[in-house]
């Protein structure tokens, strides 16, 4: 695979990761001044998951004590987030050496993270994110010190 293909590859998903967010970030900004516990739970139940598990019985929980501040603070987090991946991919599909730096810079702060949550249960979704990270700064690492190596001949 050549460089250029592999980094537009990384770029989309970067975009996709990036689109993702900012429709989240969306999102909550239109349950603001509505009951977001009543909006989590119909967005669980649409989605058909079990609101006694765990996980959407946390969402519940965290809708059931949300101000519109801290809606607010959250999509203004998501957005810069998707703007952050929306860069990044940007400059990856231009082939930028800033945006490989960032790509290695930012998919290295997920890695110690995500070792934890390995480590605390395994299982196919946290070993294939891990996976996929660490692949990418690889890749990336590997495309920065090749052209590092190629200017210096």
């Amino acid at each position: 695979m050549s460089s250029i293909k592999g980094e537009r590859i990384i770029a989309v998903f970067e975009a996709v990761k990036g689109l993702l967010v900012l429709i989240a970030g969306f999102g909550l900004l239109t349950i603001l001044h509505r009951q977001a516990q009543q909006v989590t739970e119909e967005l669980i139940g649409h989605l058909h998951l079990n609101a006694a598990k765990h996980y959407p019985h946390i969402f519940i929980d965290l809708a059931r004590n949300i101000t519109n501040r801290q809606l607010w603070v959250l999509a203004i987090l998501a957005f810069a987030y998707a703007a952050i991946r929306l860069l990044e991919a940007y400059g990856l599909w231009q082939g930028k050496r800033w945006a490989e730096w960032m790509a290695v810079a930012s998919g290295s702060i997920y890695v110690p993270i995500e070792i934890y949550e390995l480590i605390s249960g395994v299982s196919w979704l946290k070993l294939l994110t891990l996976t996929l990270n660490v692949s990418i700064v690889l890749y990336i690492g590997y495309m920065l010190r090749a052209k590092q190596l190629s200017s210096a001949n």
